[in-house]
């Protein structure tokens, strides 16, 4: 079921600014929102230079291709289409922020970046800049209103597509604004949607890899922009064995087991990354899971004050990467007035600059309660600092 939610007004005194990415389904939320009389306009926005990536990736979000898609779709509905150059906003947003994460041996996430800003602070005030009452998106999350006249984002129906997880940074008052129409549909059923509206977007293949990263080698980024990524260290265990030599911090993260170019007796994993002495830290499999996760930079969207739900141990679940199911645990407060999340279970490759993200419970329909990025991992005697990037010992 699609539901516009809309607000008090009738649809055609309502402008609806849809963020048309050139693929299937922000161009079936454009399609919807035209068909049912609403003051539709689309707006895409050029985040690189999107002849470089056509010429790489075609069919990659955001690059020329889809501009072009973008523009065909409007063209089609009927609506005005405006294509806005944030390539600078997007160069120091996001582009420069994930080559600093990675020289500091983090594992970055730009989408919930680029969510957090050029998307959902600067088009937002685009749109307002536009008279719009509703800034739309393809996303697959639910939006909806509560008892109390908020809106609050919750996972979307198919939890294959669940992106939820992406956009734990949204604020409240961003939120009010913001309509997911998507959230209760399938794939499937959203690509017999454009079919049916005529749209030559309907077979068009999803987007896999980050939108300005050619051919999926990030590592190229990453080492123009931050040479020192790149540079040569030691591969050492745990214990203290140096076992090989790497070529550079920025091709590891937490977690990982292919590729690391040495010979064990045993399987060996990326534990830790200290990027200030280049060492890429390995152990094995067990000294990656961890039980408790300090996180900053909160983004907290619950009823009650942060301070307060986690002074209460309110219980949550909890995503620590996109892929995995929410998992069960509680808030707790720090001895430094930090935020901690305690996890019923430990769980592998929790990595610094990655994202924890909270929830009212572990199904289908959950209620999105914020999230935080990681900032370190402990359990039992280890902790995985994002100021050392290493596993060291602790009280």
């Amino acid at each position: 079921m699609i539901d516009l939610d809309d607000t008090s007004r009738s649809p055609s005194q309502t402008r609806v600014v849809v963020a048309m990415s050139g693929g299937v389904d922000s161009s079936v939320v454009a399609a919807l929102y035209a068909q049912a009389g609403y003051d539709v306009v689309g707006v895409t926005l050029q985040l690189y230079d999107h002849g470089e990536a056509m010429h790489h990736r075609p069919g990659a979000c955001c690059a020329g291709q889809d501009i072009y898609d973008a523009r065909t779709v409007a063209e089609k509905l009927g609506i005005p289409h405006y294509v806005l150059d944030y390539e600078s906003r997007f160069h120091n947003a996001v582009i420069e922020r994930f080559a600093d994460a990675y020289a500091a041996g983090e594992t970055p996430i730009p989408c919930v970046d680029c969510n957090r800003t050029v998307k959902f602070r600067d088009l937002l005030e685009t749109a307002r800049d536009l008279g719009a009452d509703i800034l739309a998106t393809g996303h697959y999350v639910t939006s909806r209103g509560l008892p109390d006249g908020r809106r609050a984002l919750f996972r979307p129906l198919d939890e294959s597509r669940d992106q939820s997880y992406f956009l734990y940074a949204t604020t409240a008052a961003q939120i009010d604004m913001l309509r997911f129409p998507l959230g209760q549909t399938t794939k499937p059923e959203v690509r017999a949607l454009a079919e049916a509206a005529g749209l030559q977007v309907a077979d068009k293949p999803d987007s896999q890899d980050i939108c300005f990263v050619p051919n999926g080698h990030y590592t190229a980024i990453v080492e123009k922009l931050r040479p020192e990524a790149a540079e040569p260290g030691d591969i050492v265990h745990l214990d203290g064995r140096v076992l090989g030599r790497h070529t550079g911090v920025m091709r590891y993260t937490i977690g990982q087991r292919k590729g690391l170019g040495i010979a064990a007796s045993e399987p060996l994993y990326v534990v830790g990354i200290d990027a200030g002495q280049r060492r890429v830290v390995v152990g094995p499999r067990e000294a990656l899971g961890v039980a408790t996760i300090r996180i900053d930079d909160v983004n907290w969207l619950g009823d009650e004050a942060l301070q307060d739900a986690a002074e209460s141990g309110r219980a949550i679940h909890v995503k620590v990467r996109s892929a995995r199911a929410p998992v069960p645990g509680h808030l707790a407060l720090g001895a430094d007035g930090g935020i901690d999340v305690l996890l019923d279970v430990a769980e592998e490759g929790v990595a610094p600059g990655q994202a924890c993200v909270f929830y009212a419970d572990g199904g289908a329909g959950a209620r999105l309660l914020g999230g935080g990025v990681i900032r370190r991992a402990r359990k039992g005697f280890t902790t995985l600092t994002r100021e050392t990037g290493i596993m060291a010992h602790s009280a």
